[in-house]
């Protein structure tokens, strides 16, 4: 017998992925396919199969690492020849008998099927996303496949989608691989489509094979979906996500990335469900019978289970179920995916940190003076100056001098931070995200300016990258360009605190002698009670005000 190398096959564009399962140990007898690990990029996962049937001697990677095409996983001792002549001698009567059976049947569909026109299966509309990256192919050269079988999985930055075959018969040819960047009318694969004389020939053998093709097939995912929403007698079920899936770390569980998108879509927790496959794989069944249990109330899940154990939950009374329809015309729009995956966020950070306003105005009559005066300075090289880009100069300084406002509370201990990342909401057509300009202390107001323009713009357009949303140290929400005269923000969790900025206006200021027009800016700013008390939020605030009425301070 021979040691070879298992190698990681071609993974795409993808520099280094991670190894986020390993589902054999040396001693095992693996088989040629079988899987014996689960890489995981930021976009998509994918098992890596045996290329060869045998022992696995050794492995060289274990999860956690990052490996990429090319890398030896594991050392296997592979069959011998004899062995696997013998294991074919051993299959060979099984399939012979049905072969003979069938030969009068199968001869007369094999020539039409050949002579079968040779079609092209295309990326179909997929709106205004330029790109979208392949997570998953469905399918493999010689697979035969029927109207509307998924041929591969499509994500973007705001949605997944399926590519359905369009027309039945073999697929001779796949013209995209995991990792691959494609856009509308991209070729997927190429399909010898069934003629009708072969579809008539092939009908015998189909109807025979149908209830074994029926019982095998796994639910399409509209059918999962639906036999979710029918009620039982009597009874209404209400269809509704069992957790935040969309926010879940799924990098444990041992399940496909079809599978994975699946239970996202359910909102069903991959990380609590035990899996019936081959090595405890998670498949679709088993996802339909975890999400089934928990709306019959015959499965707990353990969020449900933590917050009942000596009455630690909310104990909440059900959400009212009200039919909107008989009071009147109604319209139902689903939320985007950024308001599911932000409300869930936001939700839990208003439920489980205690949240204290603090509420201020800021003389900056003649900071606006100087902004407009830089304005003018700049306006050649294109540089457009905002109230915004001196807050987060401000904002950074009142760290620096407050450092428990740059910090973040695990369990006992505060993580104060020495770097000075601030993020800003941004509006977009889809709800609000949440851009993070790094090292604000060593960039200038003009530098800041420029980056903020280019952030809200990106997210505007859908095209923030994930790192361009994480690492935030403190968050500044202004509405003072839509209205206002003062907000309560609610806190950006893991972050402290946050900085509500309303409309400025010119109010008359009593300066000791008289009242005089000032142009003032009212602030709010939120922060988590157990971190910090009242006393230090208002020297925060009032700090703050004072650099922004005098911006000379930011030198001392």
């Amino acid at each position: 017998m021979a040691n070879i190398d298992l190698r990681v096959p071609d993974i795409g564009n993808f520099d280094a992925v991670d190894v986020i399962e390993i589902n054999v140990k040396v001693g095992d007898i693996v088989a040629v396919d079988d899987t014996l690990m689960t890489l995981e990029s930021d976009k998509a996962s994918m098992d890596v199969p045996a290329e060869a049937a045998g022992k696995i001697v050794e492995i060289l990677v274990n999860v956690g690492d990052q490996v990429k095409t090319g890398d030896a996983i594991a050392h296997i001792e592979a069959v011998d020849a004899p062995v696997a002549v013998a294991t074919e001698a051993k299959v060979e009567p099984v399939a012979e008998p049905e072969k003979v059976k069938e030969a009068p049947v199968a001869e007369p569909v094999a020539a039409p099927a050949a002579a079968g026109e040779v079609a092209e299966i295309r990326i179909p509309a997929v709106g205004n996303s330029d790109e979208l990256d392949v997570i998953d192919i469905a399918v493999k050269v010689g697979d035969t496949v029927a109207v509307d079988d998924t041929l591969a999985t499509l994500e973007s930055d705001k949605a997944s989608m399926d590519v359905p075959a369009d027309k039945a018969g073999v697929i001779t040819e796949i013209a995209v691989a995991i990792g691959d960047k494609v856009k509308e009318g991209d070729l997927v694969v190429k399909i010898q489509a069934a003629g009708s004389s072969s579809a008539a020939a092939s009908a015998p053998e189909t109807e025979a094979k149908a209830p074994a093709m029926q019982a095998a097939a796994a639910p399409t995912q509209s059918s999962a979906v639906e036999t979710l929403k029918a009620p039982h007698p009597g009874q209404e079920i209400p269809v509704a996500p069992i957790t935040n899936a969309a926010t879940l770390d799924f990098s444990g569980a041992h399940a496909s990335p079809s599978v994975r998108a699946f239970a996202r879509e359910l909102g069903a927790n991959l990380n609590e469900i035990v899996g019936s496959g081959r090595n405890s794989r998670i498949l679709r069944d088993d996802v339909l019978k975890y999400v089934k249990g928990v709306l019959s109330g015959s499965v707990a899940t353990k969020g449900a289970k933590a917050a009942n154990v000596n009455g630690g939950g909310l104990d909440l009374l059900p959400w009212p179920k009200v039919d909107f329809a008989k009071f009147g015309e109604v319209e139902e729009k689903p939320l985007s995916r950024i308001q599911k995956i932000s409300g869930a966020n936001l939700a839990r950070n208003w439920a489980m940190i205690p949240h204290v306003a603090q509420f201020d105005e800021a003389d900056i009559t003649d900071l606006e003076e100087l902004r407009k005066t830089l304005n003018k300075e700049y306006e050649r090289e294109g540089a457009r100056v905002t109230i915004l880009a001196f807050l987060f100069k401000a904002v950074v300084k009142a760290l620096q001098k407050f450092p428990t406002f740059n910090s973040s509370l695990e369990g006992d201990n505060l993580i104060l931070k020495k770097y000075y990342h601030i993020g800003f909401a941004a509006d977009t057509p889809n709800g609000l995200v949440v851009p993070v300009i790094r090292d604000c202390d060593k960039k200038g107001v003009i530098e800041i300016a420029a980056e903020m323009r280019e952030l809200a713009g990106l997210a505007r357009e859908g095209k923030l990258k994930p790192d361009q949303m994480t690492g935030g140290c403190f968050t500044i929400s202004s509405l003072g360009g839509i209205g206002g005269t003062n907000f309560i923000p609610i806190i950006n969790a893991p972050e402290v605190a946050i900085l509500g900025v309303a409309k400025n206006q010119i109010k008359p200021v009593w300066n000791g002698k008289e009242f005089e027009p000032r142009l003032m800016i009212p602030l709010s700013l939120s922060y988590d009670h157990r971190v910090i008390d009242g006393a230090l939020g208002a020297r925060f605030i009032v700090y703050l005000n004072e650099l922004l009425a005098d911006m000379r301070r930011m030198v001392i």
